[in-house]
């Protein structure tokens, strides 16, 4: 085989040796020849690709050949077909496709004899090529050889094992793949696996399956079942056949060899989460093997079985669910989605297996490890059967927790602890609350436990009663607990200090929208909040403070102090702004040496100026006037970084300082233009783009008609925004809205900008979502809600301008909007989109009075206000009123 391969700066005819130094080259560590290498590839794939795949088809079946280079030709040919990116993906696959039947025969051919090879590594890259090509061939029914030379393979008796096991993990590459790309094609394009494949699959997979197979055979079709699961319901659904399938797989569950055993359980785990409906016929024998399993096998076997527990709470969760909303309109769930309770009928048996496993802590693993064992695989078994069961957890599980929770033994302290964690999130506070109340003194002492595992368990359990239950908290503990969380912060462990900053995050939260705040100047938070404060910032400058996220969860705990304080501890905040301030200044000086300083560094940064917005939104602008030359020096220096989420920080933080400046920010805007329209272009880190768009909104409302020096570049990129297919389309709803804030801001100086920005808030209203996808009307009620907003705000900055007349011409398409509103709405639960078209029809009317007469006078008007007037919300009853006062004004003028 010879090919053109265009090697870079040079051309000439590469053999199929010439090929093999190339593939080596690759993996050279000098990046020059690794390059010229990974060019001469890339050319050679652009200037034939067929005649490219079949000669890395032959370096790979070629015996004889260097087993690194089989390997990579393998990858090589494998990774022409693999894409990250569902477009590329595809344009892959049709490449493929495009190449003549004959020669894709040709290399077929030559890729699944190579499963056949006696060289390991050989077999298996072949295994993984076959499933690829096999992927794109089978959903359309072609390479029927495929099944029929593995199931040769596979029941073969003279073939090696290592022949049947590479030719079933092929079968399991295969299942994977094709479920994989059926997952992503839901609805799309690419056909269901037909029942004769499935057929196939499953009887060569059954095959490799039966007890009398070698342990690494039954181990590769074992994966290979799991992997198959999912597109073969139509087995499933036939009771012999479903049998069948089964009893080979819990047969599987009593094999000699550990592998098999998990293999086989993850089967039944599979089968949990999509033939939930199928189970009842099988529970009593999976309750036995499951329960004997986790109480006495290996544990790589015993996770498996709490995870099938684990799945079939998540999933009766779900079934709940919907039974429970489709109750809401007098219906009842289809006969296959009627949860069972399965898990509920287990509760008796399976709380105390659960309980059991958590005493089986693994002391030789660091905390900070987080490696999964037996304890923590119940832990989370025990949550999702209490978010299940709910207040039955409670008799449940109290007796083992009060019985052991001050046990003389380190392990059932810890396991005690760990389950009452697990129910908190369950039951409801009339259910728990009084052992909450109980448990408060109990686990303060434990904060001091001799045991570092004890200690941080309490200290997460603290925590999450802080999040879920912080008002069965008695008012007379509160200063303990809050004292008692402070003294851990700086003395214990990362892992158990940070757990302390998350309990003293989860009570601060509590006192979120604490309207008693307001009227009375404080609240319980207010005597602990400047002790609380410098003992955070203490925490931040630890030497073990990135450990255990212990910095991020300090600087989140001083943040929501911050946001949650009483005015009485003002005094306090505006101590602390000039050290934040100064701490950010310093951040410049910190060495970063290496990559991981420098994200470091750039993430002290980052949460830095989030406190700095976070007090900002707390004081005065008297009170901030005289730090803000300080802080936006040192937000311009910040967005001089490389880091996506600095940005996304620091220009979050300078809406806030342009919030409370209001027109005096105008001073900042020479400087902090540069920045705000590179934030505006960052197309690829949209989170930054998005924060960018608020700021240009902020900004507009705060130096209103002083923005229309910038507004030529800001309208620029936001258009842009808009018309780049490949940006998140959750920008493109603020960015609509932006139109309106600026045209608010400047008034009549928007008319260079009005034709284009009418142009796309017109093209936009024409989006639709289908009827049942719901994540996309969500997205198109946003949208309607930006241009509604952006609409409502030209049209006010138009009319503050005495330029209502440049509506005139564009007037018929935006009451065609809004017709389009009355009759075509979805899942607009908080009458947001109802609410903003109430809005715009005052405003039009109030704008453009006796001129618009005829289109108010249309049915579909009086119906908007008439369904506003429905809804009952305060507010836009109110809003329903004047704009009904404004219609009825114009209809009956003269």
């Amino acid at each position: 085989v010879h090919l053109i391969i265009a090697l870079p700066k040079q051309n000439k005819t590469m053999s199929a040796s010439d090929l093999t130094t190339t593939l080596l080259s690759c993996q050279n560590p000098d990046p020059t020849v690794r390059t010229a290498a990974e060019a001469a590839l890339a050319s050679a794939e652009q200037t034939n690709l067929a005649e490219f795949f079949v000669a890395l088809a032959n370096e790979l079946a070629t015996e004889g050949k260097d087993v690194t280079v089989r390997q990579l030709a393998g990858l090589h040919f494998k990774n022409l077909l693999v894409a990250k990116d569902d477009a590329l993906q595809a344009e892959k696959h049709n490449k493929w496709k495009a190449i003549p039947a004959e020669q894709r025969g040709v290399i077929k051919s030559t890729v699944i004899g190579a499963i056949r090879s006696p060289i390991p590594v050989a077999r298996h890259t072949a295994a993984q090529a076959c499933a690829e090509i096999a992927t794109i061939e089978l959903p359309y029914k072609e390479w029927p050889e495929f099944l029929n030379i593995l199931m040769e393979n596979v029941t073969g008796a003279t073939l090696d094992d290592g022949v049947k096991i590479s030719s079933l993990e092929c079968l399991g590459f295969t299942c994977e793949r094709i479920a994989f790309t059926l997952t992503l094609a839901a609805g799309g394009d690419i056909p269901e696996i037909s029942p004769e494949i499935t057929d196939l699959m499953l009887t060569t997979i059954v095959d490799g399956i039966r007890a009398d197979r070698p342990d690494p055979i039954r181990y590769a079709a074992a994966k290979a079942l799991g992997n198959s699961l999912s597109f073969t319901r139509k087995n499933m659904e036939n009771e012999q056949e479903r049998d069948m399938i089964l009893k080979t797989i819990c047969d599987a569950t009593q094999s000699q060899d550990t592998r098999v055993r998990a293999a086989a359980y993850e089967c039944i785990v599979q089968i949990a989460y999509q033939y939930y409906d199928k189970l009842q016929n099988y529970m009593q024998s999976i309750f036995q093997l499951t329960f004997t399993t986790i109480r006495s096998d290996e544990e790589s076997v015993a996770l498996q079985a709490i995870e099938f527990w684990s799945t079939l709470a998540e999933e009766e969760m779900e079934l709940m669910d919907m039974a429970a909303e489709l109750a809401e309109t007098g219906q009842t769930p289809p006969a296959e989605s009627v949860c069972v309770g399965y898990v509920k009928a287990a509760l008796e048996h399976l709380i105390p297996l659960l309980t059991e496993t958590l005493t089986k802590q693994d002391e030789e693993v660091e905390l900070d490890d987080d490696q999964w064992n037996l304890s923590m695989s119940g832990a989370t078994c025990l949550t999702l059967v209490s978010n299940t069961v709910e207040d039955l957890i409670v008799p449940a599980i109290m007796p083992f927790v009060q019985q052991h929770i001050q046990s003389e033994n380190w392990r059932y302290r810890e396991a005690a602890t760990m389950a009452f964690s697990s129910i908190l999130e369950g039951p409801s506070d009339e259910a728990i609350g009084q052992y909450v109340n109980q448990s408060i003194p109990v686990l303060l002492t434990a904060l001091s436990d001799s045991n570092d595992l004890v200690k941080d368990t309490t200290a997460w359990t603290i925590g999450r009663i802080c999040d879920l239950h912080v008002r069965s908290i008695p008012e007379d503990t509160f200063p303990t607990l809050v004292n008692g969380l402070a003294g851990k912060l700086l003395s214990e462990t990362p892992r158990v200090s940070s757990q302390a900053c998350f309990g003293i995050h989860n009570l601060a939260a509590a006192f979120a929208n604490d309207n008693a705040a307001v009227t009375s100047g404080t609240n319980a938070l207010s005597p602990y909040m400047a002790h609380l404060l410098q003992t955070l910032l203490q925490v931040v400058d630890r030497e073990d403070a990135s450990e255990s996220n212990l910095r991020i969860g300090a600087f989140e705990a001083i943040s929501v102090l911050i946001q949650n304080a009483a005015p009485d501890v003002k005094t306090v905040l505006l101590q602390l702004l000039p050290a934040i301030i100064d701490r950010l200044a310093q951040s410049f000086n910190m060495p970063a040496l290496t990559n991981e300083d420098k994200a470091e560094k750039e993430g002290v940064q980052g949460l830095l100026c989030g406190l700095i917005q976070v007090i900002s939104i707390k004081v005065t602008k008297e009170e901030l006037l005289p730090y803000c030359d300080s802080i936006m020096t040192n937000f311009l220096q910040v967005l001089q970084t490389k880091n996506a989420t600095c940005h996304e920080e620091a220009l979050s933080a300078s809406s806030a300082i342009a919030n409370v400046l209001e027109g005096d920010f105008v001073k900042y805007m020479t400087a902090l233009t540069p920045f705000l329209m590179t934030g505006l272009r960052n197309f690829e880190a949209y989170q930054v783009c998005t924060v960018a768009v608020g700021l240009v909104g902020d900004i507009s409302r705060a130096i209103e008609g002083a923005m229309q020096p910038y507004c030529d570049d800001i309208m620029s990129a936001l258009i842009e925004a808009l018309q780049n297919s490949s940006l998140h389309r959750s920008v493109k709803p603020p960015v609509l809205s932006c139109f309106g804030d600026i045209a608010l801001a400047i008034g009549a100086g928007f008319e260079p900008y009005l034709q284009v920005s009418l142009m796309m808030l017109l093209q936009a209203a024409q989006t639709r979502a289908p009827e049942d996808d719901d994540d996309l009307i969500d997205y198109v009620n946003m949208l309607r809600e930006g241009i509604l907003e952006a609409y409502t705000g030209v049209i006010q900055g138009l009319k503050d301008g005495n330029r209502t007349d440049l509506l005139l011409p564009y007037i018929d398409a935006i009451m065609g909007f809004l017709e389009m509103l009355a009759s075509d709405r979805k899942n607009d639960y908080d009458n947001e989109v109802l609410g903003k078209a109430v809005g715009l029809v005052g405003d039009i009317g109030s704008s453009l009075g006796g001129q618009i007469k005829e289109q108010m006078r249309q049915p579909y008007v009086m119906e908007l206000l008439k369904e506003g007037h429905a809804t009952g919300d305060s507010t836009i009853v109110d809003t329903c009123n004047w704009a009904s006062s404004v219609v009825q004004h114009i209809l009956t003028a003269c």
